[in-house]
């Protein structure tokens, strides 16, 4: 029984520094990275059409209040538990109960989880909105949209993707090293905009050569979100790191490389 006792505590967040815990969150931060992965390339077929099972236009036909209701319901699921669960606030609430060094590997999960079953319960509104005729402007479009996802990815790295999805704050608990203190700083794009990555899917959303309704549903709403999220971050980031970010916010605009900050 004590045996037993012992091993049921080695899993509670207080026996977070024990060898045994730190193998298993790094194994934990892994999976969830390969779930986010496997979820955002499935995001990009998704979008664009290609490749993957089910797309933004495929599916089950349902009426267009149905379709809606469903959709906007998906897309608010996931937009209340990625805003929500980045706010310091519940972070400091669900650390009491999810050990830290796992922390942003189980928001990258949930937020991979809400997002597959959009993918997954997503209803189609087939009505066409523009449609690129020319070959040209087609091959145009869709060439914008990979360049989105191109900027989407590699805003990350540049900031510290395996940071940012979880996978550097395991291995360093891995290895017993600490985190060090966050610090400002403004790398290649972030000179120029504050925000390459949302500028990414902005670009990725909209660059379509068929543009159907519920594609343009899916564009709005997430574009309508992304500034919300903005307008959150920003916050916390002012809280951060008080007035070097609001010089930096004067000095450097939210989306728009060549338009002045207000």
């Amino acid at each position: 029984m004590a045996q037993i006792d012992h091993e049921i505590d080695s899993l509670r967040p207080d026996a977070s520094g024990s060898k045994a815990f730190k193998f298993i969150a790094f194994l934990y931060g892994v999976a969830a990275y390969l779930v986010f992965f496997v979820t955002i390339l499935y995001a990009i077929g998704f979008v664009t059409g290609l490749v993957v099972p089910k797309t933004i236009d495929t599916g089950a036909i349902t009426p267009a209040f149905e379709a809606v209701i469903i959709d906007l319901l998906l897309m608010t699921l996931f937009a209340v538990q990625h805003s929500v669960m980045a706010r310091q606030g519940f972070k400091a609430w669900w650390t009491q109960f999810v050990p830290k060094p796992v922390e942003r590997s189980t928001y990258v999960l949930f937020a991979s989880l809400s997002l597959l079953l959009l993918f997954w319960q997503w209803r189609p509104l087939p009505s066409v909105i523009w449609d690129a005729a020319n070959p040209d402007l087609a091959v145009t479009l869709i060439t914008l949209s990979f360049l989105g996802w191109v900027l989407v990815f590699t805003s990350t790295f540049i900031i510290n993707h395996f940071e940012l999805f979880g996978l550097h704050q395991v291995t360093n608990h891995l290895v017993g090293k600490q985190a060090e203190p966050p610090r400002f700083k403004t790398p290649l794009l972030y000179k120029f905009i504050r925000h390459p990555i949302y500028l990414g899917f902005i670009i990725a959303f909209w660059a379509a050569p068929t543009m159907t309704a519920g594609h343009l549903l899916f564009a709005a709403v997430t574009t309508a979100y992304i500034f919300v999220g903005i307008a959150l971050e920003e916050r916390d980031l002012v809280d951060l790191f008080g007035d070097e970010y609001r010089q930096y916010k004067q000095r450097v605009s939210m989306l728009i490389p060549w338009r002045k900050s207000v």
